[in-house]
């Protein structure tokens, strides 16, 4: 027996794939992201139907490129109807949604969707749920993605281990790594504490500058939109009610201005 334990010993131990830890993830040579190219959207005389209901009756909207939009309403209303049209993954029942001045048929990838729910791969660390689509170089992407949204040393990170937030940064590290030129956001931080909620709308201002995408947001929250957005439409059984310029982020209203803004939303929803 001690012989057989002696030659195990000298045998050579079996070569382990090395996961890197979060310092080591950490100090990764940082991929860089070009600018993004925005696009415009367009809607010419949209109508959608389910069941003989008309959820969307008529909509002519045009969204210049890079400009982000707010849309609030009450539920029902057709907003989240909308946002599935525009990414395409629904068709309309008459009219054209156009992006880049091109019919919307299908899923586009310069054009992202960040749900409500994070939706992360519970099997995937963080870097694997932002790469999810692989390819060349995925990876180094993913993790510079991840360094985007302050979340470079949680990279080996499961989703289970990660609060609420940071499985919602892990999301728009994941929207953003293609680059989109358009990002459509259903509710993302309604299911957020009002302090990490803050938080990502810090973030996500922050990364809008630097990316140069356009957006259009979905939301109930009128003060969320007043503070994110340069323009709100009220969406209203189906129509735009109100069509509200706020601004650009070089020409937000002042404290005043916000709450009769936010009072001039709410008398429209």
């Amino acid at each position: 027996m001690t012989a057989l334990l002696q030659a195990l010993r000298r045998l050579p131990l079996p070569r382990s794939v090395a996961v890197p830890s979060p310092s080591v993830t950490a100090a990764l040579p940082r991929a860089s992201f070009e600018r993004a190219r925005p696009l415009e959207l367009r809607l010419d005389g949209v109508v959608k139907e389910f069941a003989g209901r008309r959820v969307l009756d008529g909509l002519d909207l045009t969204v210049p490129a890079g400009q982000f939009v707010a849309v609030v309403g009450r539920s029902g209303g057709g907003k989240s109807t909308l946002m599935r049209l525009i990414v395409g993954l629904d068709r309309p029942s008459g009219g054209r949604v156009l992006v880049d001045g091109r019919p919307v048929s299908g899923l586009r990838p310069d054009v992202r969707l960040l749900f409500q729910d994070p939706r992360l791969l519970p099997w995937q660390r963080a870097v694997g749920n932002v790469g999810i689509a692989r390819g060349p170089g995925w990876r180094e992407r993913a993790l510079a993605a991840l360094d985007d949204v302050g979340l470079a040393d949680r990279a080996e990170e499961w989703p289970s281990v990660l609060s609420g937030g940071q499985r919602q940064r892990v999301a728009l590290a994941r929207a953003l790594v293609s680059n989109p030129g358009l990002l459509l956001l259903d509710e993302p931080f309604g299911a957020l504490d009002a302090l990490t909620r803050q938080e990502m709308h810090r973030l996500l201002r922050r990364i809008r500058e630097e990316h140069g995408f356009g957006a259009v947001l979905i939301t109930h929250d009128v003060a969320e939109a007043v503070a994110l957005a340069d323009r709100v439409l009220v969406l209203r059984e189906g129509k735009i009610a109100l069509d509200l310029d706020i601004g650009g982020p070089d020409q937000r209203p002042d404290e005043s201005a916000v709450a009769a803004l936010e009072a001039r939303i709410l008398r429209d929803v």
